[in-house]
C-alpha cells in the first residue's frame, strides 16, 4: 500500500444533521478495493485516480490528532463514505483504530460504514467512546444470499459475516445496523431479499436499516456498472438501457411494492428505519439532534 501526501483528513463543522447526524467527516484510505459493480465513489466527479489501489495518507494520525484538538465544537466524527476505513489494509496498519482512539481522548462521536467484519475488533474503543459521545455503526447488506453477494461485492465479507458483525456489535450495547443500499434493480429487488434482510436484522440485534430501492449511475462508474453486468448477468444492462436511458436515478420498477413490504416487516420487528428516527435515538441522550428531512 502506498502512503499519499495530505494537508488536512477532517472536515469543517456541519450543524446539518441531514446523513445521520455527521458533523464532521474524515477519510484516511483513498480508494478501494471490494470491488463492487455498483460503486458511486469510482465516478469521474470525486477525482480519484486508480480507484481499485488503497492508498493511506501520511502522517495521517498526527494531522487527525492535530485537526481535533483545534476543533471548536466536538461532534460525531463520520468515515467510510468515500473508502471503506476497515479495507485489508487497515488489519496491517490499523489508522482507523488510532483515529477511533484519538476521537475517544478528545471526546467526539463516531459514525462508521463499512462492508467489513473487522469493524468487530474496535468494539472496546466504540464502548469507551460511547460513555460520553453518541457512536453509529452502519454496516451495507444489500442481499441476504452470500452468493449473490459474492458477485455484487466480490472482495468483503459476505453478507452472513456481515450480520454476524451485527450481532456482536449489539451484544456489547452498541447502536448498529444496516445500510439496505443500493438494491439494485432487476438483481435483487425481489420480496423475497427484502424480506430476508429484515428478518436478518431482527435475529442479529440491528437498530435500524435505511434503504434506498434502486441505484444512482453516472460517468464511467455506469461504464463500470455496466461491464461488470455483462460479466456476471448477461442480459441485464438491456433491461437497464430500456428501462432508464442515461437517467441519474435508476429505481426499481418494484420499488413502491418493496417500500410497503419492508415498512411492514421493520414494524413487525420493531426495527427503525426513518432518518430522523435512527439520528434522535443514537444522538438523543447526549444532545437534542436536528431532525432530518429523510424519511421514507
Amino acid at each position: 500500500m502506498e502512503f499519499i501526501p495530505a494537508k488536512t483528513i477532517i472536515s469543517g463543522y456541519s450543524d446539518d444533521n441531514r446523513w445521520f447526524g455527521i458533523n464532521y467527516n474524515m477519510n484516511i484510505y483513498k480508494g478501494c478495493c471490494h470491488g463492487c459493480i455498483y460503486c458511486d465513489s469510482r465516478s469521474e466527479c470525486y477525482r480519484v485516480e486508480n480507484f481499485d489501489e488503497v492508498r493511506a495518507k501520511e502522517n495521517s494520525l498526527a494531522l487527525i490528532e492535530r485537526e481535533l484538538k483545534s476543533k471548536r465544537k466536538t461532534g460525531v466524527v463520520g468515515t467510510g463514505a468515500m473508502s471503506d476505513p476497515y479495507n485489508p489494509f487497515e488489519n496491517m496498519h490499523s489508522l482507523t483504530r488510532g483515529a477511533l482512539q484519538l476521537m475517544d481522548k478528545y471526546k467526539f462521536g463516531s459514525a462508521i460504514a463499512t462492508k467489513s467484519d473487522l469493524v468487530t475488533r474496535d468494539i472496546d474503543i466504540f464502548k469507551s467512546i460511547q460513555a460520553h459521545s453518541p457512536v453509529i455503526i452502519k454496516i451495507t447488506i444489500t442481499s441476504y444470499d452470500d452468493e449473490l453477494c459474492r458477485k455484487i461485492e466480490p472482495n468483503v465479507s459476505v453478507s452472513s459475516r456481515r450480520f454476524e458483525a451485527i450481532r456482536k456489535l449489539s451484544e456489547n450495547g452498541l447502536f448498529a445496523g444496516i445500510l439496505m443500499m443500493p438494491i439494485l434493480p432487476f438483481i435483487d429487488d425481489t420480496e423475497e431479499n427484502i424480506r430476508n434482510i429484515v428478518k436478518g436484522a431482527y435475529e442479529s440485534g440491528a437498530k435500524f436499516i435505511f434503504p434506498s430501492f434502486g441505484v444512482t449511475l453516472r460517468q464511467n462508474q455506469r461504464d463500470w456498472f455496466y461491464h461488470k453486468l455483462d460479466e456476471k448477468f448477461p442480459g441485464i444492462k438491456q433491461k437497464y438501457i430500456r428501462q432508464f436511458g442515461d437517467s441519474y436515478v435508476c429505481n426499481s420498477i418494484n420499488g413502491k411494492y418493496l417500500k410497503q413490504i419492508f415498512k411492514e416487516e421493520c414494524t413487525k420487528y420493531g426495527i427503525i428505519y426513518k432518518m430522523d428516527d435512527i439520528i434522535n435515538t443514537y444522538k438523543g441522550s447526549y444532545k437534542n439532534p436536528q431532525l432530518s428531512i429523510f424519511d421514507l
